[in-house]
């Protein structure tokens, strides 16, 4: 297990050192001059090229991804020459736009994030799961087409369209739910635990009724395939209770498709729900994500692609190890 786990960790960084450079690239060489933009709306050719300098772009381009990279291991120097600023680690840079340290940004639009994210997997996870194993245990019968149909409905359904109707409906028509409001972050704020479930619930709704509906077609599909094994059949045959059954050895050996997904789902879930966050005007890593990447602000967009990055690889290790856990027959080597 433990070279497993260094074995994955080498590839964690490796991934990371790979998804930051191209990020890196694909900025350098696009058609978005970061200095033109930083610099304001009454622009010269040479305040331009100052902004250019105390922004770095005019160093070449393996010097500017050298300091980049520098920042992730300790403190680095920011701004022209002769005013430099210390930037403590982890330095992510500074936002070209609004000049703030991008860790702050980080730190400030992640709690959103998390809490849209916290809310919406548990809905969707509990939901789907539920519905998927319930259809399998009725297979063929009036409940079970029920739920395959509704969940077809479901997964055509885009978050913006749902997002929209939902907000429509419970906050513009009936007035049941407040419109989301930046005040509340986490569940841990003055606010309280109600008014954090009350701000994010039509959110949690909106992916909840995509993504469960994936996890219901999923989950039935392979509960039904598992519970057509032969070790399903032994069981049955040594009298266990059907509790026992289908708990202890048909969910145990069927969900091991379900965390795969739940771990891919949510990784990029933490990297920023673009279309949630912009529906309901929540300030989280997506909304920042594509702020900055239409005015082409290169620190604040390479920090946000590489956070995501890390939280789908890391997820994507938990996914592995958690198998020799929850599956005896599956084992890490």
């Amino acid at each position: 297990m433990t070279g497993f786990l260094l074995r994955r960790l080498g590839a964690m960084l490796i991934l990371l050192l790979v998804v930051s450079f191209i990020t890196f690239t694909l900025f350098q060489f696009g058609p978005a001059d970061p200095a033109a933009a930083s610099c304001g709306q009454e622009c010269t050719p040479e305040r331009v090229e100052q902004a250019r300098i105390a922004l770095g772009l005019d160093q070449p381009f393996f010097v500017q991804y050298a300091a980049f990279l520098s920042g992730l291991i300790g403190p680095r120097m920011l701004g022209a020459p002769g005013a430099e600023q210390v930037c403590a680690w982890p330095c992510l840079g500074k936002s070209f736009q609004t000049n703030e340290n991008v860790t702050d940004m980080i730190a400030n639009a992640l709690p959103y994030t998390v809490s849209l994210t916290v809310g919406a997997v548990v809905l969707w996870t509990a939901v789907g799961v539920g519905l998927g194993l319930f259809a399998a245990l009725r297979k063929g019968k009036l409940a079970d087409r029920l739920i395959v149909g509704a969940s077809s409905f479901g997964v055509s359904l885009p978050i913006p369209v749902t997002g929209l109707v939902l907000l429509l409906v419970f906050v513009g028509i009936l007035g049941w739910l407040p419109f989301t409001t930046n005040e509340i972050r986490s569940p841990f704020g003055p606010a309280g635990f109600l008014a954090w479930i009350s701000n994010y619930l039509l959110a949690w709704v909106a992916l909840a009724v995509l993504f469960s509906a994936q996890y219901v077609r999923i989950t039935r599909n392979n509960m039904i395939e598992t519970f057509s094994e032969d070790f399903m059949r032994t069981a049955r045959a040594k009298g266990l209770g059907r509790g026992t059954i289908v708990f202890k050895h048909g969910v145990r050996a069927g969900i091991t498709p379900i965390v795969t997904m739940l771990g891919l789902d949510l990784g990029a879930m933490l990297g920023g729900a673009v279309l949630t966050e912009q529906i309901f005007s929540v300030p989280g890593l997506g909304f920042t994500a594509v702020r900055a990447a239409t005015s082409g602000d290169l620190p604040v967009t390479m920090a946000i692609t590489m956070l995501a990055a890390f939280f789908i690889i890391l997820f994507n290790v938990i996914v592995d190890v958690s198998y020799a856990f929850i599956d005896p027959r599956v084992r890490v080597n």
